[in-house]
């Protein structure tokens, strides 16, 4: 087992054995316990009383964090050339389509997200090995395949983000940097919490949300009360 630096045991020493935190406490310890030289990423990871193998229970969905994301999302419009100049105005980092395609070909995928028209999946579907591991692929249910391209990209620059069920059952999302106030970040986890608690499936019985966890890049996690939240 790898030996505990001093900042990590300090971080370890303010949270408290066994104790539930509310979603206020919890934003501002994991602030406290930050100790990165750089601007950490927020984590949250919810684990849901659902079997993911059933398609009954799968859990996904999407959710435009109120105080968004901290990232410079990079986005890529795939569209035909009458949509290329909504994509520009809407602040789409690259805009263009087979260029773009033949770019993902040879391997390249230095996006975080890519938004395409319906009429354009049938070209992507060939790079499903390149962008499907990368969670790059677009999907309707997400959002990110639509005529309304303006819209979608706004919505992912202004802090929209996609998750999805785990097949351990858990979901897994970044809600905000460190540099954020306790606040925003209480804010943006409870958009995704609410979010969680609306996309309940029918099928789930029992406890849904059974343990909630929130973390920033290299420290401790912090257990909330999922009733409290």
């Amino acid at each position: 087992m790898a030996r505990l630096t001093k900042k990590q045991k300090e971080a370890q020493a303010k949270i408290e054995k066994n104790k539930l935190y509310t979603l206020e406490e919890a934003s501002a310890l994991v602030k406290e316990i930050t100790n990165v030289k750089f601007d950490a990423s927020v984590d949250i990871a919810v684990r849901l009383g659902v079997d993911p193998r059933k398609a009954n229970q799968m859990v996904r969905g999407v959710v435009t964090l109120p105080h968004g994301t901290g990232k410079d999302v990079k986005v890529l419009a795939l569209v035909t050339p009458d949509k290329e100049a909504e994509a520009k105005e809407a602040g789409a980092d690259f805009v263009g389509l087979d260029e773009y395609l033949d770019k993902i070909k040879g391997g390249w995928t230095d996006v975080d997200v890519i938004i395409t028209m319906p009429s354009v999946m049938g070209k992507l579907g060939p790079l499903g090995r390149v962008l499907g591991p990368r969670g790059l692929m677009p999907n309707p249910k997400t959002g990110t395949v639509t005529m309304d391209v303006a819209k979608a990209v706004s919505d992912v620059k202004a802090g929209k983000i996609d998750f999805k069920v785990d097949k351990t059952g858990i979901v897994h999302a970044a809600i905000g940097k460190a540099s954020f106030s306790a606040d925003k970040i209480a804010g943006n986890a409870k958009e995704l919490i609410d979010t969680l608690n609306k996309l309940k499936p029918a099928a789930a019985k029992g406890v849904y949300m059974k343990s909630i966890y929130m973390s920033s890049t290299m420290s401790p996690s912090v257990q909330l009360d999922p009733k409290a939240v």
